[in-house]
């Protein structure tokens, strides 16, 4: 099929899809939350086999991972992480009669023992020992699902099949056919004030960096003893973050690349810095601690 009648056969199915929720209608899509065994709006439509194999290989799925898919259907999701990918993991469904046989499917794919289901609503699931979190809902249930998303530990990956999360923009995306995969990385929380005091020359000044936050968008200030400093290439990847701070230090021509990992309220990492125009780079361990608000 041409891509210009890929592209419109895409839209056309989300401006369905759209118009299916705008009417009040229940989309079965895996998971939206409605009464057990209600009988569904719409009929169920499943991913295929070639997009649940693109949704886990651009999550990286692999066999330390635990998946949890919102709204398993026939529970293939769940069953290719565990069979193809060694993973561990659930799905969660409502309707009985897919519920009973994503479990019939998982004993006959030789793998109940590390991909089981529960017919359950995914609002009043536990999400929390998720690595993988997989998902084909309509747009305004992963904007309802996005804070606690956002609440799960930094690094957790995030797959979409066809929709997204409005502002918050994905890490990578993915278009085949008339499907689009997207991909987000759960970011740390790092908006706010930090501090750390770095040798530069003979001295050890105190640095205070100001980020502000975007989902994983970073931007900010630093200051070294007070004054005002470049802050640059600022990245924010789960919990992996790095940026690079440049200015002149009593004359001294400076540029320091900061990289570390995020945990709560401190940064461990290294730091690779110039000292002058013709110095050799240093690296030196770097640590970095969150200020406390005031009162």
């Amino acid at each position: 099929m041409p891509a210009a009648a890929d592209h419109d056969r895409f839209f056309a199915r989300r401006r369905w899809m759209r118009t299916v929720l705008a009417g009040g209608g229940t989309l079965a899509l895996p998971a939206l939350a409605q009464s057990m065994d209600r009988p569904l709006d719409v009929p169920f439509v499943p991913t295929s086999d070639e997009t649940v194999d693109r949704m886990l290989r651009m999550a990286g799925v692999g066999p330390k991972d635990y998946v949890i898919d919102l709204g398993s259907g026939d529970g293939r999701i769940v069953i290719t992480a565990a069979k193809q990918f060694g993973a561990t993991g659930f799905g969660v469904e409502l309707n009985t009669e897919r519920w009973k046989l994503s479990l019939r499917n998982a004993e006959k794919e030789g793998v109940s023992d590390r991909a089981t289901f529960y017919q359950r609503d995914l609002f009043e699931t536990d999400l929390s020992k998720a690595t993988v979190l997989t998902m084909y809902l309509l747009p305004a249930v992963n904007l309802k699902l996005r804070p606690r998303i956002l609440a799960l530990r930094p690094g957790t990956r995030v797959v979409s099949h066809d929709f997204d999360m409005a502002e918050w923009m994905p890490d990578a995306r993915a278009d085949r056919s008339w499907t689009r995969v997207y991909l987000w990385i759960v970011p740390a929380r790092v908006e706010g004030e930090w501090s750390w005091k770095q040798a530069v020359g003979r001295g050890a000044p105190e640095f205070t960096m100001e980020l502000r936050q975007q989902f994983q968008v970073i931007s900010g200030s630093v200051r070294i003893d007070n004054e005002p400093y470049w802050l640059t290439d600022a990245r924010l990847r789960g919990d992996e973050i790095s940026f690079t701070v440049i200015g002149d230090a009593g004359g001294v021509r400076i540029r320091h690349e900061y990289s570390g990992r995020v945990a709560g309220d401190a940064i461990k990492g290294t730091v690779r810095m110039v000292n002058g125009d013709n110095a050799a780079p240093q690296s030196a361990p770097w640590t970095v601690v969150r200020v406390p608000k005031k009162p």
